[in-house]
């Protein structure tokens, strides 16, 4: 690691022992299942809909509450994990979510899952910065810090990607409730083990013991805000009131940041941001984020509008991608340990760029050629995503370690639903565009309006008029394709202007540029 020497590490420490490593596994765990538990419900919702007799707005709310929550309480939980101690936090976090999962299980109405779903999102927040947090406090040593990280980060893919197919397995067996009663043996493990094999680090910085009130308000009025306009955003639908909760959520953040210049302890520490690693650490993580969400939400929309595979055949196609991305999370610090740093982080990120730009040479028949594309992007991404929290969560205090892992999941959550309601909104534009040009004369308006709504609705919109269905069918499979071109070229020249900016930041000597705490911090949450 040649770029990122740190001084805040304690590299004279005790390297780890089997019992940290031990630990680490302890850590894992939720982890694991918090990840699964997000992608499981997809598999879950069509039985449990049934069951709950949800409506089209419950089930909305039974899938985004859980996310609302957890973006909205991660900062607090973060900072409340360097107050009272992060194992404290996992164990309290860990405990409830096992609790919580049986009520969910165990609902009776839509109003009750959403309730406990709500109530996971507050137990999932305690729980991630805490685990991020305990690694930063465990494993001293720098090289033994980056391996531990990426074998975090690839539980937490291996939970995404192993979720519907577990989800698939549980519901041809049991009922939907078993999606959510999985979790509770994982969390009594956790309780059970986590006091024996992680240590009891408390506090040694001075503190009030509980969160400024002001700031755990206006981060709340921020986050929750922000993040539910940018989901609505990204439907299409309430756009007045998504507005209004971006209004809401820039002037709250605006003031939540010189709330937490003046007062004494606060809730983030905009000092962190003065290290320009730290803040190059998070912006990429962020703008990552914006960019492989996007790409994704229209991957699949092309996989099963365009080439017109089924949801299984879908999955089985993603497999490739998400193995490499496993692979490059575990290979990221070995190859830490022989290259450079900044070379590695620009060079992945070049990688992946060049992936993306090779959508924009999709036509509607190349499978073979996508699976080329996401691999690489894939591939390319995975090393400085590794690399990244390392580099951000090394060269944290130990003291605050808990709110650099708040914010790298607060970059996380934010970076999924930007990359949905920009790039996504984006591929919906220009395909509502170029439809109309591209349609057979004689499609009569309402089969077009109906068209118009997505590709994947375009077969049964065609079935009125079994003479142009498969040209109605075609023209909405090329007018997809071509916006997803559009996003793939947007997306991959976004990743290699980043790789060049990072480049130039990481490469420079540490002492080159000082940032101004509150100049970095806006320029951070601003990309």
């Amino acid at each position: 690691m040649t770029t990122t020497s740190d001084t805040s590490l304690d590299t004279g420490s005790a390297r780890a022992t089997r019992r940290d490593w031990a630990g680490l596994a302890v850590l894992t765990l939720p982890t694991l299942l918090i990840s699964i538990d997000v992608s499981v419900l997809y598999v879950a919702l069509p039985s449990l809909s049934r069951d709950l007799h949800a409506s089209a707005t419950q089930q909305l709310w039974i899938l985004d509450i859980y996310s609302f929550m957890l973006a909205g309480l991660l900062v607090t939980m973060g900072g409340l994990a360097d107050r009272i101690g992060s194992r404290r936090l996992l164990l309290v976090g860990g405990a409830a979510f096992g609790l919580v999962s049986v009520l969910a299980a165990l609902s009776q109405s839509a109003e009750m899952l959403i309730v406990s779903r709500a109530l996971l999102g507050v137990a999932g927040a305690t729980i991630m910065p805490s685990t991020m947090a305990m690694i930063r406090h465990v494993f001293r040593d720098p090289a033994q810090m980056a391996l531990a990280i990426s074998v975090w980060m690839a539980c937490f893919m291996g939970g995404m990607t192993v979720g519907p197919v577990l989800g698939g397995a549980l519901l041809e067996r049991f009922w939907w409730g078993a999606a959510f009663l999985m979790g509770v043996p994982v969390m009594v493990l956790l309780v059970v083990l986590a006091p024996r094999l992680l240590p009891d680090v408390r506090p040694t910085r001075g503190g009030h013991g509980l969160p400024d009130a002001a700031s755990v308000v206006l981060s709340l009025v921020t986050l929750l805000p922000g993040v539910y306009g940018l989901k609505e955003v990204a439907r299409g639908d309430h756009l007045v009131g998504a507005a209004l909760g971006l209004v809401v959520a820039a002037v709250a953040g605006t003031v939540f940041v010189r709330r937490q210049r003046r007062i004494a302890d606060p809730l983030i520490d905009l000092s962190l941001f003065a290290d320009r690693r730290f803040s190059v650490g998070l912006a990429t993580f962020l703008v990552t984020g914006v960019v492989m969400a996007g790409v994704s939400f229209a991957a699949a929309l092309y996989l099963q509008g365009v080439l017109d595979l089924s949801p299984t055949a879908v999955g089985a196609w993603m497999v490739p991608q998400s193995l490499v991305m496993l692979a490059g999370t575990l290979l990221a610090p070995r190859l830490d340990q022989r290259f450079d740093t900044a070379r590695l982080v620009a060079g992945g990120l070049a990688v992946a760029g060049v992936g993306l730009l090779l959508l924009g040479l999709l036509d509607t028949d190349s499978l073979g050629l996508h699976l080329v594309a996401m691999v690489l992007a894939a591939g390319g991404v995975s090393v400085p995503m590794a690399l990244v929290i390392n580099l951000v969560m090394g060269v944290t205090p130990p003291e605050r370690a808990g709110s650099a892992g708040s914010l790298m999941e607060m970059c996380g959550e934010l970076g999924v639903a930007l990359g949905v309601a920009t790039l996504g909104s984006l591929v919906s534009a220009i395909y509502r565009l170029e439809l109309p040009g591209l349609l057979p004369a004689g499609t009569s308006t309402a089969t077009a309006s109906w068209v118009s709504e997505g590709v994947t609705t375009a077969p049964a919109a065609a079935a009125g008029t079994p003479d142009l269905a498969g040209s109605i069918v075609g023209a909405a499979q090329t007018a997809f394709t071509d916006a997803y071109n559009v996003v793939g070229v947007l997306g991959g020249v976004a990743l290699l202007a980043l790789a060049v900016l990072v480049r130039r930041v990481l490469a420079a000597p540490a002492d080159a540029v000082e940032i101004p705490a509150e100049e970095a911090f806006l320029e951070t949450t601003a990309a």
